[in-house]
Formats: structure tokens, sequence, C-alpha cells
């Protein structure tokens, strides 16, 4: 069984509205999945019994209020049925081509993190879930939706034991999620980006929620520490451009693109210092070799 787990915003206003969607697309899903709603915010206790899902109010958080993702995905762990867990957050529609992928890549990889590109839509309404409503929201995707960034990350699908120890990171204040494909990069696990087979649509939402909006969430107080946490080095902000393989309709190869080998170079260093530290000397005294034989050929050439 597939266990989703989220950390939801206070249900009111259109943060409630979105949040509402998302959580019953998920149930939508086929084979069912176990699904997880962590903290105590309003509406929270009210919509998972609505819902028919697990609710767990205890969430430790920082000195802001913040849930930290160390302890939500540590109970996630403890609390999940199964083997194969997926935090999301709780804007994100989910179609089943999601359960799909998931299912491809849990039967190719024994360790591995699941996540791709999202698509920004703008919905203000409770959804129709009756008949043909993945078509209907497809639809409106193909017309007015647009693909963000890869470094918008808004699930990660991962095999049990995949984190060990994690850093007391505040959710949605910047870096946490990047530095989450790096430690799945520094555990050796296969990271998969999805993009392209699982269509996962974001509800365009403002930061209503925080006093300062996305400045606070991108550069205030709690974004900074979890930099600091982060290791304070902006390698450490991975994407969906440090996937190791991707996962296509055809099947997973191994991400090798100009753009995924380029980045792999440049965090070579954190991985494999050694192998980085010879292959500069390689480098280095290749082209002190190339240089010498310039020297010469230029020097025959201005004897004769």
């Amino acid at each position: 069984m597939l266990t989703i787990f989220t950390i939801p915003k206070p249900f009111r206003g259109h943060i409630g509205v979105i949040q509402r969607n998302a959580i019953r697309s998920w149930r939508m899903l086929r084979p069912e999945c176990e699904i997880i709603l962590f903290g105590d915010e309003e509406g929270m206790k009210e919509v998972a019994e609505e819902f028919g899902v697990r609710h767990i109010p205890g969430v430790a958080r920082n000195e802001y209020g913040t849930p930290l993702i160390s302890d939500v995905f540590a109970q996630a762990e403890k609390a999940a049925h199964g083997n194969i867990l997926a935090y999301v957050n709780t804007d994100i529609l989910l179609f089943n081509d999601f359960i799909e992928g998931v299912k491809y890549v849990a039967w190719r990889k024994r360790r591995f993190l699941v996540s791709g590109q999202r698509w920004n839509l703008d919905i203000f309404e409770p959804l129709d879930f009756t008949s043909e409503w993945e078509a209907r929201v497809r639809e409106q995707v193909a017309r007015k939706g647009e693909l963000y960034d890869p470094a918008g990350i808004d699930y990660f699908v991962f095999s049990r034991g995949l984190w060990g120890q994690i850093p007391p990171l505040a959710i949605g204040r910047t870096i946490w999620d990047n530095w989450l494909i790096f430690r799945a990069r520094q555990r050796r696990a296969a990271v998969v980006d999805a993009t392209q087979r699982i269509s996962a649509v974001h509800q365009n939402h403002d930061y209503g929620h925080l006093k300062d909006g996305k400045t606070e969430a991108w550069k205030g107080p709690e974004a900074r520490r979890n930099f600091e946490l982060a290791g304070g080095d902006y390698k450490y902000a991975f994407t969906l451009r440090d996937a190791t393989w991707l996962l296509e309709t055809r099947g997973l190869r191994m991400a090798r693109t100009r753009e995924h080998l380029e980045r792999r170079w440049e965090t070579l260093k954190l991985f494999h210092p050694r192998l980085h530290y010879f292959l500069l000397y390689i480098y280095s005294a290749l082209n002190r070799r190339i240089n010498k034989v310039r020297h010469f050929s230029r020097g025959l050439l201005t004897r004769n």
C-alpha cells in the first residue's frame, strides 16, 4: 500500500477549498491509498473525518510554530502500513498516472526517490469529482496550465528507510525540499524525474498565511535557518536537474542530457571528492600536454 502524507494549512478561505480538492483527488486514486494528515490546524480534524483519512495532530514545531519535516517524516514512517511513502503538498491534484508511475519505479528500483515538475493552474472553486473529472482538469491544464521550473518540487515518493537523520528543517520555508533531493543522492538512491509520466497539478494560491508573504517564506529568519541547517551552501539547493533517472513513456532511462551531466560535474565534489580531484588532475595534465604540443607545433611552423 502507498501512504500519502501531508501537512495542511488551516482549512479556511481559498486555501481551504484547494486543499479539500487535493485530498479528494488522492481519495480517487486506485488502488486506494492510505492518507495521513499531520498537524492540528483549523478544520483538519473535521476534514479527516469527512474524507475518512487518518489524522495525527501532534507535530514538533520550531519557535515560530512551523512544523518540522524531521518529525513529520519520522512519524510518517512509523505510522505507514506500507513500504512506499509519498509526501505531497496539500495544494497538489493527483491523477492515476501517479500510481502507475510509482508502481513502475518500485518494480525496477529498490531504493528510490520519485518527484517531478508541477503544472500551475488557477482553481478557485470546489471541483466536481463526478465521472470524467480527471479529463476536465487535464483539458484545463492543456489550455491554461503552465509547467513550472524544475526547482519547484511538490511531491516526494520514496522507499521506506531512505533518509536516515533529517535536520529540523521548517516546512515551506525554502530549501527543505532541495535538501531532500540532495540527501537521496547522498544515500545513493535512484532519483527519478517523473515529469513526463506523472501529471501533478498545483492549484495556484497566495501566501496570505504568512505575514510577509513569499518574502517571509524565502528570505525570512526561518528560511535563513533552513539554509544553515542544509549546509550553508547553495550547492545543496538540488533540483530535478540533479535527477539520475528519467521516467518516460517508454520506461526508465538514465539522465544523461547535457544539462544533467553538467550538473553532475558541478556536484561531483560533494559525493566523490577523491574522484573529483583525480579528474581535475587528469584534466590539468592533459591541458599541459596539449599546450606543449601546440607550442612545439608553432615552433616547427616558424622554423619552416
